[in-house]
């Protein structure tokens, strides 16, 4: 964790709160199926940041109740990265949930299809942040995440 600190960046372990725990990653993100937030907390304590995904407003609605530091929301867009079992929500849905959180205090952070080319808008639709995975592993990661540090400037 020493080398994220330095480098101003964050550890998020994806569903493993043992993992999560030995590691002393700075947070653990879980989803629907995983370990329940109150559950995980047990597990990595009070620090840790704690992420949980929904899909469904029924799931962001439940999620603001639970010991979250943040709802992730999606897929936003078409994935090929995670078979989630749903549909892509669109940015009218990303608005709705990210308005839901904001009123519970908490971000919304939006996962599933998003790319450099899409990023600002969802931003734009109120999510406080992206998740990107495969458009930044394709050719050169580093410049990739630079190139998208820089849209979201």
């Amino acid at each position: 964790m020493e080398d994220a600190d330095r480098a101003e960046a964050a550890v998020i372990v994806n569903d493993r709160a043992d993992v999560a725990a030995l590691a002393h990653a700075h947070g653990l993100h879980v989803g629907q199926d995983d370990l329940s937030p109150a559950d995980a907390r047990k597990v990595i304590g009070v620090e840790p940041l704690l992420g949980l995904s929904t899909h469904t407003r029924d799931q962001w609605e439940a999620a603001v109740q639970e010991p979250v530091c943040y709802i992730a929301i999606g897929p936003v867009f078409g994935t090929g990265t995670k078979d989630t079992g749903y549909q892509a929500i669109g940015l009218d849905t990303v608005a709705r949930a990210a308005g839901a959180a904001r009123q519970a205090g908490l971000p919304a952070v939006a996962i599933g299809g998003i790319t450099r080319d899409n990023a600002v808008s969802v931003i734009e639709a109120g999510a406080a942040s992206v998740a990107v995975i495969s458009d930044l592993v394709r050719g050169n990661p580093e410049e990739s995440c630079r190139a998208l540090l820089r849209i979201l400037e």
